[in-house]
């Protein structure tokens, strides 16, 4: 009995000895969604981007994803982005910034939500909850409620449109305000001048016609340095 019971003793601490030797691998649940994956995430963000060898940008953000398997492609910035643009001489042009951003690399589109604010050296501030930056189009673009302030004049609209340089800008059911001194300059300038043939100078008052908003094309002289 003896002899039958020490085989089965030496079957059993062989088997308790493969069991401790098997490795057990802990792995995580897989990613079913693969495009949600960021190949590179950054935090803290501050660096320099060159041009030619010249730098031209500052990008700040608390966070920055790059993804490369999404259609398209783009970078995500959901901590907010703050930019800067530099001349030759490293003095600052100008900024934008926003609450959210992405950008498409390959379309060399930006598009920006939030609290969306530019200004540049000239003095010309934008603000919108929306704004596209197209690199190959070379201009901006919203479909929300913008306003353009100047030094000169205020100009408000539910769409905007302009080259990236913001010299030539586009505002639909747009209102403006501009100073008084352009309004009374234009009086006195009738005011003074002489009735013709010595006649009494006609101070009958027609009221002038209801203007209905349209789409108009505004000019501006300020110049925004941004470019893609």
């Amino acid at each position: 009995m003896e002899g039958r019971l020490i085989p089965l003793f030496l079957v059993g601490l062989v088997c308790c000895f493969a069991a401790c030797s098997e490795t057990v691998s802990h792995t995580a649940p897989a990613v079913r969604d693969r495009d949600s994956a960021s190949m590179m995430t950054s935090y803290g963000v501050n660096t320099l981007i060159s041009d030619s060898g010249v730098i031209k940008y500052r990008i700040v953000t608390e966070r920055w994803d790059v993804n490369t398997i999404k259609n398209p492609p783009r970078w995500t910035f959901e901590k907010g982005i703050f930019m800067e643009q530099f001349d030759e001489k490293f003095h600052i042009e100008g900024y934008i910034q926003a609450d959210t951003a992405w950008y498409y690399d390959q379309q060399k589109l930006w598009e920006l939500r939030g609290r969306v604010y530019i200004r540049n050296v000239n003095g010309l501030i934008f603000r919108s909850e929306e704004l596209f930056w197209d690199g190959i189009r070379h201009e901006f673009y919203s479909h929300k409620f913008s306003r353009v302030v100047t030094p000169e004049r205020t100009l408000e609209g539910t769409y905007f449109r302009s080259d990236e340089h913001m010299t030539h800008y586009e505002v639909s059911n747009s209102e403006g305000s501009f100073q008084a001194a352009d309004m009374e300059g234009d009086q006195e300038n009738s005011q003074q001048q002489p009735a013709a043939d010595g006649a009494k100078p006609d101070t009958t008052q027609t009221p002038a016609p209801p203007v209905r908003k349209a789409a108009v094309r505004h000019k501006a002289s300020q110049k925004n340095t941004f470019q893609p």
